[in-house]
């Protein structure tokens, strides 16, 4: 099956994956970070406070996620899918009506719950189930609504909050999310299997088996990986979270720097894209090991980088290493343990995704606080990338051979 047919045929599905990991932009870190100078502001809070409340919030939800990722094993995405939206307008409201700052990790907890844990999952657990023969193509696909909404959004609210209060924009996110629900139950009215899935049977994985989350975590290849899994959520999260900090810092307008956003997407998509296909031809196996390191050569770009167009450059480096974050992964995952847990498997994963992204505001918010300055911190950030690559190659030379190829 060409592309255009695999597209065509499998629409619906497709475009469902699409809506759900754009409605997750409403609590992504990129999107509630252009409200951060109003909220300190507004609560007088340090850097320091501000990210230790976004910390509490997120390793919350860290750990709601080990559970609740295991529920796309037992419910379809049509009912879990609409119910974690719900749950999503309800955290915005929550942000427009914050009554103090013990209220704040709360607020921050549903947002990174129900949009940067669940929605994500939910598509990304579906797009991997759905499809075998072209489950990159389709994570790639999907993986286009979160890039759409980080091109867009932040520059929107930017440009909305000079005219309007920061908490009545909160208000129109829960109405846009919201206005979300009929198109995706529209989609998924007669949820089926797409034709482009095996019928009948679940991939399986290393030594012919469904792995369960508790053999996958006794193995040490779980291990060599997890720092790869940690690391974009930790660092890529403290970048756009302090991008108000760097902004100033660097002696460059906030806009300005929000403008590359969209660079920043163009890139991740066409990365998604290539590596998708990258995926269906080669298998994840070979990418796993060097899909991270622009990231080294980008954090490394930030830290020196005087000019805005050395921005761009920098932003087109992290943008390669995120667009293929978005699908290599996931795809290993699958390949390497199966499908018939895949839900309980990456809820795991995903848990240490939301802890990295817990971890790097709030020790970059303290670091800078204590005199750390961020550009020093984003070397940093770029020497952990290199060990985590050397981590993963490792740790697929040494299982290598039981990893299946995909087919």
């Amino acid at each position: 099956m060409n592309s255009l047919s695999f597209f065509r045929e499998n629409a619906p599905f497709l475009c469902a994956g699409f809506l759900l990991t754009f409605a997750s932009s409403f609590g992504q870190t990129f999107f509630i970070s252009v409200f951060a100078g109003d909220i300190q502001r507004s609560f007088d809070l340090s850097h320091t406070a501000w990210g230790g409340l976004y910390m509490i919030g997120t390793l919350s939800s860290a750990v709601l996620m080990i559970w609740a990722g295991t529920l796309t094993d037992t419910y379809r995405v049509r009912v879990l899918g609409k119910a974690i939206i719900v749950l999503l307008a309800c955290a915005c409201l929550s942000m427009a009506a914050l009554p103090g700052v013990w209220f704040i990790p709360v607020a921050i907890f549903l947002l990174r719950f129900s949009g940067q844990g669940m929605l994500n999952h939910i598509s990304s657990v579906a797009m991997t189930r759905w499809f075998q023969a072209s489950r990159g193509k389709a994570l790639s696909f999907a993986s286009t609504g979160y890039a759409v909404g980080e091109a867009t959004l932040p520059i929107l609210f930017v440009l909305l909050l000079v005219h309007f209060d920061w908490r009545f924009l909160w208000v129109g996110s829960a109405v846009l999310t919201l206005c979300l629900l009929p198109v995706l139950a529209r989609l998924l009215r007669m949820e089926r299997t797409p034709q482009s899935i095996v019928q009948g049977s679940d991939s399986v994985g290393m030594h012919g088996k469904h792995w369960t989350r508790s053999d996958v975590i006794r193995h040490p290849l779980f291990w060599f990986i997890a720092p790869a899994v940690v690391g974009p959520s930790a660092w890529i999260t403290a970048f756009f979270f302090q991008q108000v900090h760097l902004a100033k810092i660097k002696g460059w307008a906030h806009l300005e720097l929000v403008t590359l956003f969209p660079i920043y997407t163009g890139v991740g998509v066409v990365a998604m894209i290539l590596s998708g296909f990258a995926i269906d031809r080669f298998g994840s196996k070979r990418l796993m090991p060097i899909f991270l390191s622009p990231l080294i050569v980008g954090f490394w770009l930030f830290a020196t980088a005087d000019t805005v167009f050395e921005g761009t450059i920098a932003m087109g480096c992290l943008a390669l290493a995120s667009g293929a974050n978005s699908t290599v992964p996931i795809a290993y995952w699958a390949e390497t343990f199966g499908t018939q847990f895949i839900g309980s498997i990456k809820a795991m994963a995903t848990a240490l995704m939301v802890l990295g992204s817990a971890i790097g505001p709030g020790l970059s918010g303290f670091l800078i606080d204590q005199g750390v300055g961020f550009e020093t911190q984003l070397k940093g950030f770029s020497i952990f990338f290199a060990l985590a690559c050397l981590s993963v190659a490792i740790g697929i030379a040494v299982s290598g051979r039981e990893t299946p190829r995909s087919t």
